[in-house]
């Protein structure tokens, strides 16, 4: 049987993986805020309990998706961490703590210039001292999240003009999944391969869809974005992108949403 897998947070990205991980027929324990939320996972016999070391094995890899917290809950997830002593933790992180830099890879150093930027670093820090592998993710979409989801509530999208990087959130899950069996560790950007300015995808899924842009869209987006290279963790990993870009991720989303409403 797989080694147990430990997540911290079940958030978007830790739902795609703990159902990934669970068809493999991995042993998944979620510690989270509320388990009475996720009956649905418990009945796919993920082990659901409290941000609380009781029933949840030491020595686990451990997936930690929950972003930075004001004290003093950042000192309990800390302490959590600190009791079930995992042998290796996978952190999900942002490409936010790039801050201003415009172009991203493997190569570029953390340089955030904001406060939630900082605190990713801080948390990036901490971790180090276990074995760790850090995924600086770009923006996340997949079913139910991402431009075509703002489109539909006739909303405009969120974030930053310019170019814009992007990672479907499947593709998030089997580095993360990959990661669990491997041995790589440090601090890696993660994205697809085809950046796109947000009003690109924005018009590309107003056609696809037959929606209207919404009110404000000709003013634009004034913030520039970022570039991400991701190509040298997917090789470290051995993982091939199912979504390359935004034309093939959208589409699929889309069905995913179609076929889960029945």
């Amino acid at each position: 049987m797989p080694d147990p897998v430990v997540i911290l947070g079940l958030g978007f990205t830790t739902q795609h993986l703990a159902r990934r991980l669970r068809r493999r027929g991995a042993p998944v324990y979620a510690a989270v805020r509320r388990p009475e939320r996720f009956a649905e996972f418990a009945a796919l016999g993920v082990q659901i309990g409290n941000l609380e070391s009781d029933g949840i094995p030491k020595g686990a890899v451990l997936v930690h998706s929950v972003p930075p917290l004001p004290e003093p809950e950042r000192a309990a997830i800390r302490a959590l961490i600190f009791e079930i002593e995992p042998r290796r933790i996978l952190y999900i992180s942002s490409t936010g703590i790039y801050g201003a830099q415009t172009h991203v890879s493997a190569d570029s150093q953390a340089a955030p210039n904001d406060d939630k930027g900082r605190a990713r670093v801080d948390e990036e820090e901490w971790i180090a001292a276990t074995r760790s592998l850090v995924l600086r993710s770009a923006a996340i979409y997949g079913p139910g999240r991402g431009i075509h989801m703002r489109l539909r509530e006739g909303k405009l999208p969120r974030g930053a003009g310019g170019v814009v990087s992007r990672i479907h959130v499947d593709d998030l899950a089997a580095m993360l999944d990959a990661g669990i069996e491997s041995n790589v560790e440090g601090a890696w950007p993660v994205a697809d391969d085809h950046p796109a300015p947000s009003e690109e995808v924005a018009e590309w899924c107003a056609r696809l869809m037959g929606l209207s842009l919404p009110s404000g869209f000709a003013a634009g987006f004034p913030v520039t974005g970022r570039h991400v290279d991701g190509r040298a963790i997917r090789k470290l990993l051995g993982v091939e992108l199912k979504y390359a870009s935004y034309q093939a991720g959208i589409p699929a989303s889309l069905e995913q949403e179609q076929a889960d409403a029945g």
